[in-house]
């Protein structure tokens, strides 16, 4: 091999290496995260806590709405998450760092002035295709991005509440009493709904039955189940949920945003959550004899006064 053909091979070597790394780098963090979906303006917000979650929930760090440019943070709560890298910071960068180190490797190694120019034609179809995908995710988004100013969680929080799906099999129902939480007065139908949605979706997810996700879900959150279940397929994996019983949920906050209605409630519920191998049926994780316990902060969303749908999902801090 040439020298200029050798010095060729090692630039894309460069740019493969370093494209793979940053890959690695985005599905790390993704899978390292506690919360998807989005809460409209306070989805960069902590929920209150309640009795059935104490703790904060987990920030929400896969959404497709818009950090806002600058929210002030209320005093006693970490309310903000990581900015999204813009386009030369993250991803971009190190993409966009790769190109030039196998660029200037080529050069160095024998492609002069020809090298280079071809290698700036090369940045410029990089820069051209960043460009259409930062275009259409901000059109993808702008749906999900409200106006946000000010300091959020300062308006909204209402120090826990006591709104309470009474525990299952435990007698009667009482409707909730109206709480300063609670913008749009949530009903006793309202959380039975809630109840049937965590069990639909629970149960729709462990079957891989994306019809129904699609129905009980906004877009933005089934986006992410069916991410989740594509990873768990291409490990030979599969998420076994059932026997799935409510003990307690609180609505931490219930607001309205122009025709959109949102609630977000601590669930604390019981189930057999087994991961077994695809193939052979085999429990690699769980246990598929017993309940175990989990606590979560859904968000639901009603549009237009239609149905709810899940909106968000994020888990809890330990205590």
């Amino acid at each position: 091999m040439s020298i200029q053909g050798f010095g060729r091979a090692l630039a894309m070597v460069a740019v493969a290496l370093m494209v793979v790394m940053t890959v690695v780098d985005v599905a790390e963090a993704r899978r390292a995260g506690g919360g998807f979906g989005s809460r409209g303006t306070r989805t960069f917000s902590t929920p209150s806590t309640t009795r059935t979650a104490p703790t904060d929930a987990m920030p929400i760090d896969r959404t497709m709405t818009r950090q806002p440019s600058a929210q002030q943070p209320s005093a006693g709560r970490n309310t903000t998450a990581n900015p999204r890298p813009g386009l030369f910071g993250g991803f971009g960068g190190s993409l966009l760092g790769g190109l030039m180190l196998g660029g200037l490797v080529g050069m160095f190694l024998g492609h002069g002035l020809g090298g280079g120019v071809g290698f700036l034609g090369l940045i410029l179809q990089v820069l051209l295709i960043a460009g259409v995908f930062m275009f259409l995710r901000r059109m993808f988004a702008q749906t999900n991005a409200p106006a946000y100013s000010g300091n959020a969680r300062g308006q909204y929080s209402n120090g826990g509440s006591d709104f309470e799906i009474p525990r299952i099999g435990g007698g009667g129902r009482q409707a909730p009493q109206s709480k300063a939480g609670d913008e749009i007065g949530v009903q006793q139908k309202d959380l039975d709904q809630f109840e049937d949605l965590l069990k639909e979706l629970q149960a729709a997810y462990a079957a891989e039955d994306f019809r129904t996700l699609r129905q009980i879900t906004t877009p933005e959150a089934m986006s992410y189940l069916a991410e989740e279940i594509g990873d768990n397929a291409t490990k030979g994996l599969r998420n076994e949920v059932r026997d799935i019983h409510l003990v307690q949920g609180d609505v931490a906050e219930a607001w309205r945003e122009g025709a959109d209605d949102y609630a977000t409630v601590a669930l604390r519920y019981e189930s057999i959550d087994v991961m077994r191998d695809r193939s052979s049926g085999r429990v690699v994780s769980g246990d598929p004899d017993n309940l175990t316990e989990a606590v979560e902060v859904w968000t639901f969303l009603r549009r237009n006064g239609g149905e709810w749908k899940v909106s968000a999902i994020q888990g809890v801090e330990a205590a």
